[in-house]
């Protein structure tokens, strides 16, 4: 029974749900505040990328297609910084807390394994892809808008510039390009290294490689095969021609021909579910281990 001294409140389903997303959302508030990389290493790979490309020569007549080209390779540039962050937080992110010795040490918070590993996994899943797609469509515009001051100055035209450029047919492709391949399609390598981050004593990066190395060796040895690195090989770059918008282009012919990829395609693959599969695999055994293991 209930008592006015010691009263017990009853169990709410309307409000349970809403305080597991205050918890979630505030884990991941601490995940970005914590490790500042997440968003300050593609921040400065996009300023030296800015740099670099407000010093370069900026007319001659054959600028226009340099500058699609350079919006291309901006996307490069900053997509394959997101990427690295997510790799190196990823084997960081649930050993490096089992270090913490300090008053947020991990065992000390009121806050479930379920919550702190998916978290976690939300980082290279979301976050990192969202970062990506703003700081490249900002990237982009100023891109563009230094060019259009550029041959103003030199009192050249400017329209030819504009009329080129399908920013918002672009961004849509960018952004579908990052949730579908960053996001859902490298989910199984994220929640890997997760595992891997979970497990490891030390050195979380070997760890992640020995296992690549001694499948790749003893199916190399045993059958002469090297199927497996070849999966391994297609998950990193994207998926092949299976995988919209791998890709990306300034242009709207070229975005044209991307958007008639057919995503139901991609949806329904077997790859994509198979990868989703072994993703909530390896998040569910990080989380198990996350309960069973000791500080370091």
């Amino acid at each position: 029974m209930t008592t006015a001294a010691n009263p017990i409140p009853a169990f709410d389903p309307r409000i349970a749900p809403s305080r597991m997303t205050r918890t979630f959302l505030w884990s991941v508030r601490r995940e970005l505040m914590e490790h500042r990389s997440i968003y300050l290493a593609p921040l400065i790979v996009t300023g030296l990328f800015l740099i670099g490309f407000c010093i370069s020569p900026h007319v001659d007549p054959a600028y226009n297609h340099k500058l699609m080209a350079s919006f291309d390779i901006a996307a490069g540039f900053i997509m394959g910084a997101a990427f690295l962050v997510a790799v190196f937080y990823s084997l960081e992110a649930l050993h490096s807390e089992r270090r913490d010795r300090s008053i947020l040490f991990w065992k000390s918070m009121p806050v479930s394994d379920l919550t702190t590993v998916l978290s976690k996994a939300t980082v290279p899943i979301v976050i990192l892809p969202l970062i990506s797609f703003v700081l490249t469509v900002l990237t982009q515009w100023a891109m563009l808008l230094f060019a259009s001051a550029a041959l103003l100055a030199h009192r050249l035209p400017v329209a030819p510039l504009w009329t080129e450029v399908s920013f918002l047919h672009n961004s849509l492709g960018l952004l579908s390009h990052l949730i579908l391949i960053h996001g859902l399609w490298y989910a199984p390598i994220w929640a890997f290294l997760l595992l891997v981050s979970a497990w490891a004593r030390r050195a979380p990066v070997l760890w992640a490689a020995l296992p690549v190395l001694a499948i790749a060796g003893g199916e190399k040895i045993a059958f002469n095969t090297s199927r497996f690195l070849n999966l391994l090989g297609e998950r990193i770059s994207g998926g092949g021609s299976d995988v919209p918008f791998t890709k990306g282009s300034m242009t709207t012919d070229s975005m044209d021909s991307s958007m008639d990829l057919n995503f139901l395609h991609f949806l329904l693959s077997p790859g994509l579910w198979i990868g989703l599969f072994l993703a909530a695999a390896f998040l569910y055994a990080a989380i198990q281990i996350r309960q069973r293991r000791s500080p370091l």
